[in-house]
């Protein structure tokens, strides 16, 4: 686990570094992220902006941090291992469902050609020319923009309604924390003509996402 600032000791850009290099090498490193494009963008991007305020000293924690809302912010692990298991490309077009604060996105922004950060709430600020923020129903997603090569889910779901399946592109990915049954497990789902199947690879604790409850009688 990350060592975080004691008590009185000031917080800089140094120490910042040394945090992001140590998750880097204790939590991603050692959880099969092994995507070098994924390593070096999540060792980039400054997980301590995307946090309130009064939690910076424990942006690099292996743990989910609380946003408000009753949202938070998945484990750096989680991020990094769904993107790794997405392939992502670099001209692929992505969306971030649940983008919360914008990490998420600000990390994709490195390794897709486009990214689109969805949020109920206000839309997140990512500084990335290549990231657009907007705001809307989270389970509508964001059709405008669409069709997406890859979706990524910023927490867990139950379930993926048609209607953002429908925003795939034949070939497409979808990669989320699925809840069933109170476990939670990565998976990776692919869009194939007609049909849709999701695989989960890694069990791993996540923040729920609203609104994404399965129907009664619901199955992949």
């Amino acid at each position: 686990m990350n060592k975080t600032p004691q008590k009185g000791q000031q917080v800089t850009e140094h120490n910042f570094e040394q945090m992001r290099r140590a998750m880097v090498a204790s939590q991603l490193r050692t959880t099969a992220v092994n995507d070098p494009r994924v390593v070096e963008a999540m060792g980039e991007v400054p997980r301590e902006r995307f946090v309130p305020a009064g939690q910076v000293g424990q942006a690099y924690l292996d743990i989910s941090l609380p946003l408000g809302d009753g949202r938070a912010l998945a484990s750096p692990m989680v991020l990094g291992r769904l993107l790794t298991e997405a392939r992502v490309r670099q001209h692929d077009r992505a969306l971030v469902i649940g983008a919360s604060s914008g990490y998420s996105a600000a990390v994709l922004a490195k390794l897709a050609g486009s990214v689109v950060a969805l949020e109920q709430g206000a839309a997140p600020a990512v500084s990335a020319d290549n990231v657009t923020g907007v705001q809307g129903a989270l389970t509508a997603g964001w059709p405008a923009s669409g069709p997406y090569d890859l979706i990524l889910f910023d927490g867990a779901i139950e379930y993926v309604p048609a209607e953002i399946l429908d925003q795939l592109v034949d070939g497409g990915r979808i990669a989320a924390p699925v809840l069933e049954g109170g476990v939670t497990r990565l998976a990776i789902g692919r869009k194939a003509g007609g049909s849709f199947a999701m695989i989960s690879f890694a069990d791993a604790e996540a923040p729920v996402l609203p609104g994404f409850v399965k129907p009664k009688q619901f199955t992949f």
